[in-house]
């Protein structure tokens, strides 16, 4: 069988796309990543779970921290654990609630105004509070849910926005979930908060593409260990927290703080849009692999 000839690709004359060499082809594993040192960021619910996790992972990499949550005395001990590493790094701690206030407003948008105001913002303060199905939601429930996950982290970003804008800089990023992706049964008010948000990140992203402003939406499966929600789901009662995870590898708190950061690495030239991160035995909101 005679083997058909190889057409020549003809280029005209004038400037061409550039190719690239090949030690740019197979240095392509170093990523390009850009180092943190020197930034800093501001993280809402930084008491516990992904919160903290981002908290103590951006101290390592040379990050000052404003650090966001109504428990002083878990902001205390975040502060004081990084201040004993002798990481550098400066942190200050706000205690407030992202939804009722006022004053923890006017203080986020007089940071963001200082010329050394966070050019990261990390909007994470949320919650999922109860399982029942539609029609039976406590009413409560479902207005912090929406309150906490939606108004909460709009109230925080609209604070910092337009000082980032003005300096021509910075990252927003919003800890989403799965649950904004893929809707499912006991979830209805949760999955609601969520999707909201993410519609929000995403228009977001459409006013401010080529600002300097980067945007991120993070939407993980479950995160178990290292995190306070599967007790906060379930009211506080703690074997059905534990059972959630039973006989399944879920994500870590400190597994999505890595990702974080892999996306905060990226050159200028490039904006995760969408970081979707599940465990390797879950495949949608309710298909998950369990052993034993």
């Amino acid at each position: 069988m005679l083997a058909l000839p190889v057409a020549a690709l003809a280029i005209s004359a004038g400037p061409v796309v550039p190719s690239q060499p090949f030690d740019a082809l197979f240095s392509a594993s170093d990523l390009g990543l850009q180092p943190l040192a020197g930034r800093k960021a501001l993280i809402t619910g930084a008491s516990s779970g992904i919160g903290k996790a981002a908290a103590c992972a951006l101290a390592s990499c040379g990050v000052d921290l404003v650090l966001v949550a109504r428990r002083e005395d878990r902001l205390t001990e975040i502060a004081d654990e990084i201040y004993r590493r002798g990481l550098g790094v400066h942190v200050t701690t706000l205690v407030g609630d992202v939804v009722e206030g006022e004053t923890l407003y006017e203080e986020l948008e007089r940071l963001a105004a200082a010329e050394d105001g966070p050019d990261i913002v990390i909007a994470n303060a949320g919650g999922a509070f109860g399982k029942a199905n539609v029609g039976s939601e406590d009413l409560g429930d479902v207005r912090a849910m929406l309150d906490v996950n939606v108004f909460g982290a709009i109230k925080t970003v609209r604070a910092l926005m337009p000082s980032l804008l003005a300096k021509q800089r910075g990252h927003v990023m919003f800890i989403g979930s799965i649950a904004g992706l893929e809707a499912y049964e006991g979830g209805s008010t949760y999955c609601a908060a969520k999707a909201a948000i993410h519609a929000f990140c995403k228009a977001l992203r459409y006013e401010t593409y080529g600002s300097g402003v980067r945007v991120t939406n993070v939407a993980p499966g479950f995160v178990g260990e290292g995190t306070e929600f599967a007790a906060v789901r379930n009211k506080g009662d703690m074997a059905k927290a534990a059972a959630t995870y039973d006989g399944f590898d879920e994500l870590r708190a400190s597994d999505i703080a890595c990702q974080l950061l892999w996306a905060l690495r990226q050159p200028e030239r490039i904006n995760v849009d969408l970081l979707h991160v599940m465990p390797s035995n879950q495949g949608g909101a309710t298909r998950i692999k369990r052993v034993g």
